[in-house]
């Protein structure tokens, strides 16, 4: 097991005083502060690496852009501000929050009611992010905060926002989270990643342990990774589990990405579903308006164009199943699939295309500078 990486000295920013650390991840410290004015304390996070040239200055500013603009939503975490700190290292001055999801399922069973209403209100988190643009890449229960009101939120865009330096191949994954396409290095992200994280930390909150987890004994990350890429679904065992949510687990955690549900939206439908069909309160679905576009933060690409996909090429297993089905009595259902697959590529060329139209944008801007 690698040594765990010590933690940077943390900056010394005007208007704050440093309190103490936080914790450490693989792109960023977060260190507690007190903010003088207006006084309340304030989690900072600050990237590893400073800014080396003016395109990555602006690159920074325009994804702290975005994260402001999706702050607003009530289950993603509060972003107060974000510039550069005297040594170079950009930073993010957030909302702190007390305690996270990871903590929850590792002490305690958490109510069923409640493993449901945090599903749909990340999954509508994701959903809303999603929209313009961002993929988080690393949903998972440490990454779900709960705030001093007990409101939990969505933090730590930190993976998508690693483009700022000029990584946008990277894989990050989070095993026992991530879907068997990023496990098995096929994908950067994509929403059907988005969804199976959703549905993988759904699970773990009402079973305990991740889905692909042996209850009870010790694995080693390649059995694991094993166990993913097979991706055989094992119920969450929870006795008092509604009906149908396992279902709608299963389908969350399916293989392949098609047979996935088509958004987070969906996902949190599904959950919504389950919730009526047990009697509880459905916890309500909070999705952005027309005026919250991609357009408000200046990015003119329409939504289906800007939407973030992979950057790294998968190959479909499904086509070459597809393309072998017999053209018999069964032929509409057949078709039906074919028209799915057809309509997934057309998008993912659109999504190729504006990939490849930013790298030539990006490469403009730092030659004309």
């Amino acid at each position: 097991m690698a040594a765990r990486r010590q933690s940077l000295d943390p900056p010394i920013l005007p208007g704050y005083s440093y309190v103490r650390p936080l914790g450490s991840g693989g792109f960023a410290d977060v260190f507690l502060y007190q903010q003088n004015m207006p006084r309340r304390v304030v989690a900072v996070k600050v990237l590893l690496a400073p800014i080396q040239d003016e395109a990555a200055a602006r690159a920074f500013a325009a994804e702290a852009d975005v994260m402001a603009g999706l702050s607003a939503h009530p289950a993603i975490l509060t972003i107060y501000e974000a510039s550069v700190a005297p040594d170079g290292r950009p930073y993010l001055v957030m909302e702190h929050c007390p305690a996270s999801m990871a903590t929850r399922y590792r002490t305690e069973t958490i109510p069923m009611d409640e493993v449901l209403s945090v599903g749909v209100k990340i999954a509508a988190a994701v959903e809303s992010a999603n929209a313009v643009g961002m993929l988080h890449r690393d949903i998972k229960p440490s990454n779900i905060l709960i705030t001093s009101f007990g409101h939990p939120v969505l933090s730590d865009f930190g993976v998508a926002s690693a483009t700022v330096t000029g990584e946008d191949d990277l894989i990050a994954m989070s095993p026992p989270w991530s879907a068997p396409e990023v496990v098995d290095r096929r994908s950067s992200g994509t929403v059907a990643t988005e969804v199976w994280a959703l549905a993988a930390t759904v699970y773990t909150l009402a079973a305990g342990r991740a889905p692909f987890d042996v209850k009870g004994g010790r694995r080693s990350d390649e059995q694991l990774k094993g166990r993913i890429m097979r991706a055989k679904y094992v119920p969450s065992a929870r006795s008092d589990a509604p009906e149908g949510f396992e279902a709608a687990l299963a389908k969350g955690l399916s293989r392949l990405p098609a047979d996935r549900y088509s958004s987070a939206r969906a996902f949190a439908e599904a959950l919504q579903q389950v919730q009526r069909g047990a009697g509880l309160a459905v916890t309500p679905l909070d999705l952005p308006g027309d005026e919250w576009t991609p357009t408000a933060y200046g990015n003119e690409a329409d939504s289906a164009g800007s939407l973030v996909r992979s950057t790294v090429a998968v190959e479909s297993q499904r086509r070459h199943v597809l393309d072998a089905l017999p053209r018999t009595g069964t032929q509409s259902r057949h078709d039906d699939r074919r028209e799915r697959l057809g309509r997934a590529m057309v998008i993912g060329a659109i999504i190729g295309g504006a990939v490849v139209l930013g790298i030539v944008i990006a490469a403009v801007l730092v030659l004309g500078g």
